[in-house]
């Protein structure tokens, strides 16, 4: 009767990629992804709203907080 969120699955290959969490300075959004360390570019994965939406991120990729850099 009640129905339950699944568990997203880390598909993403993380190889080769710095874990980035971005922050706009106008608007304070910040979005959690991956920066490719070779090319810069950034493949944003998910909207932070609060703690535990980054806290839902590091654990679903397997990223501990001392590894996760800010870039404004």
């Amino acid at each position: 009767m009640f129905f339950h969120r699944k568990k997203a699955v880390s598909t993403f290959d993380k190889t080769g990629k710095t874990p980035v969490l971005r922050t706009s300075i106008c608007t304070g959004e910040q979005t959690a992804g991956f920066k490719d360390e070779t090319t810069g570019k950034f493949y944003d994965i998910m909207l932070i709203r609060d703690h535990a939406d980054l806290r839902e991120f590091l654990e679903t990729y397997g990223v501990s907080e001392d590894q996760l850099r800010r870039e404004y």
